[in-house]
């Protein structure tokens, strides 16, 4: 049975204006024209080509498509983006520890060797970019780059059709990787709204094991008294062999004016595992497609998912799991924190063809309201067609309760951290889960710090 993970890419069959029609394909077309200013050469044209072609018979998603109702990109319309190249030498992150000497920075889509450092790793693992591949292992690139399930969907299409490098991560047969892999991806945002495509392409050989941070963040030209806007264009793809074993967390801590567009697509073969930490924090609008496809018997799939969101921001994260063989295992927790205005959006969708006997798959999104206008949409679904299953969904939205904010009262605790020491609580049940030491206590810090979480 084959099963499209992703959004269908064909338009909205919806009828709408022309005039509406035109206006959405001419905004697209001026993005796809920034991104493929750059001419190549070579194996990557072509594919680019291709790409290109696709999205100039697509248009962007509106409300009237079912994937897209709640997660308006009106307001991504109104806004001109630009590439822009920055002088990044300046430019500060958290360099995590533990990958203190096994990290690739890209600023704007565009590698940063200055800022990267890749001395630490063990033989039998390649960590670079695309560009900086020797023509033998680039050859082995083309066999996977661009060709996971919903290459087609307009996001993921726009993203290839502008790809001039990428970073890759690919581990060789039985290697175990000890030392785990953070990738940064800045938007450094100048005096224009900019516009960056970063991309990711990660091999995990049979028998491999490799641990990996994936972090999207900001930094703002200091020349600029406000906050500009920026949009990011994400796609991961990951390919996880035979008995190979990939922990990956996806860390989104982006500006307040900026869009975040993310797509992660991972093939999973048989007897592998594949974990996820995704935590969502920062954006004005972002929106995470996390896609996973069983190419093989008795995988294991754990996605653990954490949104935090306060303002007017709006979050909206859309997961397929599509188990299509027997004895697949998988296992989902989402939560949302949503305070002040803010809309957070989860569906999350799990096929068990007739093929898939034995299969075991359970699904959880649970949710903190925050505030009275506070509001979450979210949509667990199962689609089931075999009879010999283990299966279950479920969704909870609750607030804190006023009787546990007076029993942390009533031991000398005053009310605001009564109300951070729950809200901490329920963030740390995913956090928890991630296994790098220093990470997790950079985000149990942040969501500490988050003071618009505290009060109405």
């Amino acid at each position: 049975m084959n099963i499209q993970v992703s959004p269908s890419p064909i338009p909205n069959s919806n009828a709408v204006s022309l005039t509406s029609m035109l206006d959405r394909d001419d905004y697209l077309t001026g993005l796809l024209n920034q991104v493929t200013a750059i001419k190549i050469e070579g194996w990557l044209q072509e594919l680019r080509q291709s790409a290109a072609n696709w999205v100039r018979h697509s248009i962007i998603p509106t409300t009237r498509e079912e994937e897209w109702r709640f997660t308006d990109l009106s307001s991504l319309r109104k806004v001109q983006f630009n590439l822009e190249t920055v002088n990044y030498e300046s430019l500060e992150f958290d360099i995590l520890p533990e990958a203190a000497n096994s990290r690739l920075v890209f600023v704007n889509g565009v590698y940063a060797p200055e800022l990267s450092a890749v001395s630490d790793l063990p033989s039998g693992i390649v960590v670079s970019n695309l560009a900086g591949l020797p023509a033998v292992e680039q050859e082995g690139v083309q066999q996977y780059l661009a060709q996971a399930e919903g290459a087609q969907e307009v996001f993921t299409a726009l993203n290839t059709a502008g790809i001039t490098d990428a970073a890759v991560v690919w581990v060789k047969k039985n290697v175990v990787v000890e030392t785990p892999i953070h990738l940064v991806f800045i938007s450094a945002v100048g005096e224009t709204a900019t516009i960056s495509q970063p991309r990711c392409l990660v091999v995990a050989e049979s028998g491999s094991q490799v641990t990996l941070v994936e972090e999207y963040t900001n930094r703002q030209d200091a020349k600029s008294a406000k906050e500009e806007v920026c949009l990011t264009n994400a796609v991961t793809e990951i390919w996880v062999g035979d008995n190979a074993d990939v922990s990956h967390t996806r860390v989104e801590q982006e500006g307040a004016e900026a869009f975040h567009i993310g797509k992660t697509a991972i093939a999973q073969a048989r007897d592998s595992r594949y974990t996820c930490h995704a935590i969502t924090l920062g954006a004005k609008l972002s929106r995470h497609n996390l896609e996973i496809l069983q190419t093989g018997e008795q995988t294991q799939t754990t996605l653990n998912g954490l949104t935090i969101i306060s303002g007017k921001q709006l979050s909206d994260t859309h997961s397929a799991i599509a188990l299509n063989y027997p004895h697949g295992t998988s296992d989902q927790l989402h939560k949302c924190i949503v305070g002040d205005r803010a809309h957070a959006v989860f569906n999350g969708k799990v096929f068990v063809p007739k093929l898939a006997q034995l299969t075991n798959a359970s699904q959880l999104n649970r949710n903190l309201l925050l505030s009275s206008k506070a509001r979450i949409d979210t949509k667990p679904q199962l689609e089931i067609t075999a009879d010999n299953v283990k299966c279950a969904h479920g969704a909870t939205v609750s607030q804190l309760e006023d009787d546990e904010i007076f029993y942390l009262q009533s031991r000398g605790i005053d009310e605001n951290d009564a109300r951070k020491l729950l809200i901490n609580a329920f963030a740390a049940e995913v956090i928890n889960q991630i296994p790098i030491p220093s990470l997790r206590e950079i985000l149990l810090n942040t969501v500490n710090n988050l003071k618009s979480l505290t009060n109405e």
